[in-house]
């Protein structure tokens, strides 16, 4: 009769024990605060993008990130809420960058028209000067 291999079965009841500690660890603070700086972005870019369209769809896709990373921190997965936490800060910056990209150009159209209708009266001007 064979005696069992004991040290067969090691690798198994190494992968359970991890397993279980996985399981049994809660979330980091580093997580939660991430968590927590990620929210503050979104609702600073929800202020800065308001109604406008530029930034909206990563907007929405920041809250959705967000969503996920707080769902993630109730059911204590560190992991995933640390990744939705750093997606949805990428997002919310991007909205943001996008808001200001489109208030700064319409502000430079802006600009350029009113050079455009000064330098037209301007002609207009020097036109009416040399009859």
């Amino acid at each position: 009769m064979r005696t069992p291999n004991f040290r067969a079965g090691l690798p198994i009841l190494g992968a359970l024990a991890l397993g279980v500690l996985a399981g049994c660890s809660s979330v980091s603070e580093v997580t939660k605060e991430r968590v927590a700086r990620s929210e503050t972005s979104v609702q600073q870019a929800e202020q800065t993008v308001g109604r406008s369209e530029a930034g909206a769809i990563e907007l929405q896709r920041a809250k959705d990130h967000l969503d996920q990373a707080k769902a993630a921190l109730d059911k204590e997965n560190g992991r995933q809420a640390e990744r939705h936490a750093q997606l949805a800060q990428l997002d919310a910056e991007l909205a943001l960058a996008k808001s200001q990209s489109a208030a700064a150009r319409k502000a430079a159209d802006e600009v350029l028209a009113s050079i455009q209708q000064l330098r037209q009266e301007a002609a207009r001007g020097a036109v009416a000067s040399d009859q």
